[in-house]
């Protein structure tokens, strides 16, 4: 019997189920799982990944097509089976879930070899090899551990709980070095790429050309050069973001996830994956160890991971003064005491930090005459004013317009402004601060695109870079500049509007509130002394206060004692799924057809419960109905949404919906 391919095509289809079979001819003999073949589909040509060979196929020889052509490269068996468990675990299908491990741009690799893979330019990297400093005793104690759990190869799992500053990526670089001695590879997962990329350099420095780095703003072709140096074994350790959780390192001995407690390590495409849990599962499959870092971890960390406690900076410096200001008597703008810390810090030619978590100039525009709010035309949001370009913006799909200068409602023209956002707070900053060599800089999506512009780089480290050289100054910005920055310079700290997150109707509000405040301070005073002031109308909202004590375990203490009595996770699993279409009806009745399909078991008073259908606000034009599961058991809610996904998409009823699965979606 004919050798035979058992192929998963890289469709998007969500109703398309392989794998499918196809005959090896002799040529194609040595194909074997994770191998990449250019295939037949109907009357198309497509890339597919070989998930298993077998001896036979159910269907007859003369129905069996032979692929037309093998690529140079594919990925791991192991690698395959990865994608395979995020596939169910994210309620996706496999061939989204295979391309996540694939090369990069592999559905567009028709031909066998990469034009110009070959040509890397040369890496502008120093060869390695610098020494380590002197460590702390609680850099000493966690190498200690930490490579105990390295040499028993069980696949443990660790959580460095340190405050900032307190040396974390050094105890990170040390225990690579000892899975490097023992001949195995390292993952170094980082928030975002742009805005840390001091462990980036830092790994460089130590390592040399050992390490790659792999992520989005990479070039094509450096991109493919850098993973086929990591697959080839050239390189042993990779740092990037969420996305190198799945780069080809073979025989993996350590996964770093560090500032563990970022969003953004969670993915906002299909299949909605979360690279902290694909870490976890990755390195239980490899017997590797799982290290998190976080100045403030997630509650669910701290449940389930054995902790490590780094409580002091590797200065012996005091960490800065909270001082919370309450703004119920003041309606907006700087309360006065931030406003003289700020000129002190300009008469001092200091450095301070601003973070208001809100881009823009305006929140929102209405006419003052007939009350009309200028909203996107495509989502049920409203339009923000960005001054600088003269337009109103959808932060959800991208609609621009221009700013309108009379209603198009009443021919008014007594538009009024409301709120405000980073560029007009930068913009008032300067009127006040900025005399001549004191400057203000930006740092949110809207300037990180015009530095990236400017510059051909990355935008964010080109602004961040400005900020660091400069011998004073003032930057303002979103969270962007409360992700793990290392300036010794900062005397100052400020939170705009800091109770803002907590307005939101999610579960892990105070948490986000919390780890805001708590990074932001944690920029401050790493070279000498330092204050931070926090603004809010609601002062004493126990994730600010907790904050403004610098006492992570009493909060975590207490929102694991909240979340335990509203089965919140870590004890329970939250499952989301998001059903879209051009129309409400639509979206409604597959909404509806999924929660047929669900376990007539789960109610609202059982250990599962079902909530929804329910319209969401429409988001690019479309219409969205969410159905959100609250599941005692993890697989088994899984395996269920699934099944009814599966089933509901299947159905050409349902041709014009589209279905996403968030499992604990944040």
């Amino acid at each position: 019997m004919p050798q035979v391919a058992h192929v998963e095509p890289l469709t998007s289809a969500r109703s398309l189920r392989g794998p499918f079979d196809y005959r090896l001819p002799s040529d194609l003999e040595g194909v074997g799982v994770g191998s990449m073949l250019v295939v037949p589909f109907g009357r198309q040509e497509v890339v597919g990944v070989v998930v298993g060979v077998s001896e036979g196929s159910e269907l007859p020889d003369d129905r069996l097509l032979a692929p037309l052509r093998a690529l140079e490269l594919g990925t791991s068996p192991e690698m395959v089976a990865l994608a395979e468990w995020v596939a169910r675990e994210y309620c996706s299908t496999p061939a989204r879930a295979l391309s996540l491990v694939l090369p990069p741009d592999a559905r567009r690799r028709r031909s066998g070899r990469r034009r110009g893979a070959k040509a890397r330019p040369p890496r502008a990297t120093p060869a390695g090899g610098s020494p380590p400093p002197a460590l702390t005793d609680d850099q000493q104690a966690a190498i200690a551990a930490l490579g105990q759990a390295l040499r028993s190869s069980h696949g443990a799992q660790r959580l460095v709980h340190g405050v900032t500053g307190s040396g974390k990526t050094e105890v990170y670089m040390q225990a690579a070095a000892i899975a490097l001695e023992q001949g195995r590879g390292v993952i170094v997962l980082v928030p975002e790429i742009a805005l840390t990329p001091q462990t980036c350099v830092r790994f460089v420095e130590r390592f040399g050309e050992t390490v790659a780095v792999l992520h989005s703003q990479l070039r094509p072709s450096e991109r493919y050069a850098e993973w086929r140096r990591l697959r080839e074994g050239e390189a042993r350790i990779c740092v990037g973001p969420r996305s190198a959780v799945f780069a080809p390192v073979a025989d993996l001995g350590l996964l770093v996830v560090d500032e563990e407690h970022d969003s953004s390590y969670k993915h906002e495409g299909d299949p909605r994956y979360d690279a902290r849990e694909v870490a976890a599962e990755r390195a239980r499959r490899a017997r590797a160890l799982l290290l998190l870092g976080s100045a403030t971890p997630r509650a669910e960390s701290v449940e389930r991971v054995e902790r490590l406690h780094m409580p002091r900076r590797i200065d012996g410096r005091a960490l800065p003064q909270v001082r919370v200001l309450d703004m119920r008597e003041h309606s907006h703008g700087l309360h006065p005491l931030t406003a003289g810390a700020l000129a002190a810090v300009r008469a001092e030619r200091g450095k301070a930090i601003v973070l208001l978590n809100r881009r823009g100039w305006s929140n929102f525009l209405s006419c003052r005459s007939c009350g009309r709010v200028w909203c996107c035309p495509e989502c049920d949001v409203a339009l923000v004013l960005h001054r600088a370009s003269d337009m109103l913006a959808c932060h959800h799909c991208g609609h621009r317009e221009a700013t309108p200068v009379r209603c198009g409602a009443c021919s008014s023209t007594a538009v009024a402004r409301h709120g405000a956002g980073t560029e007009r707070f930068a913009h008032e900053l300067a009127a006040v601060l900025d005399d001549g060599e004191f400057p203000v800089f930006r740092l949110d999506a809207d300037a990180a695109a015009d530095a990236r512009a400017a510059t051909a780089g990355t935008g964010a480290a080109a602004v961040l870079d400005r900020f660091g050289a400069a011998d004073c100054g003032v930057l303002i910005g979103t969270q962007m500049i409360a992700k793990g920055h290392d300036f010794p310079d900062i005397s100052l700290g400020v939170v705009l509007d800091a109770d803002a997150t907590l307005r939101f109707p999610d579960f892990r509000a105070e948490e986000r509130t919390f780890a805001l405040i708590a990074q932001l301070a944690g920029r401050v005073g790493r070279g000498g002394s330092g204050e931070v002031l926090v603004q809010t109308i609601a002062p004493d909202a126990r994730s600010i206060l907790h904050a403004a004590q610098h006492d992570s375990e009493g909060f975590i203490a207490g929102e694991l004692e909240r979340r335990r009595g509203l089965r919140y996770p870590p004890f329970s699993t939250l499952i989301r799924v998001t059903c879209s279409a051009a129309s409400a009806a639509p979206a409604r009745a597959a909404a509806g057809a999924v929660r047929a399909r669900l376990p007539r078991a789960w109610s609202a008073g059982g250990k599962t419960a079902v909530l929804g259908p329910a319209a969401l606000f429409r988001l690019r034009g479309r219409e969205r109905q969410i159905l959100l599961v609250k599941a005692h058991e993890r697989d088994g809610a899984v395996q269920a949404v699934g099944d009814a996904l599966t089933a509901v998409a299947a159905d050409t009823s349902h041709g014009g919906v589209t279905f996403s699965v968030d499992v604990e979606p944040h």
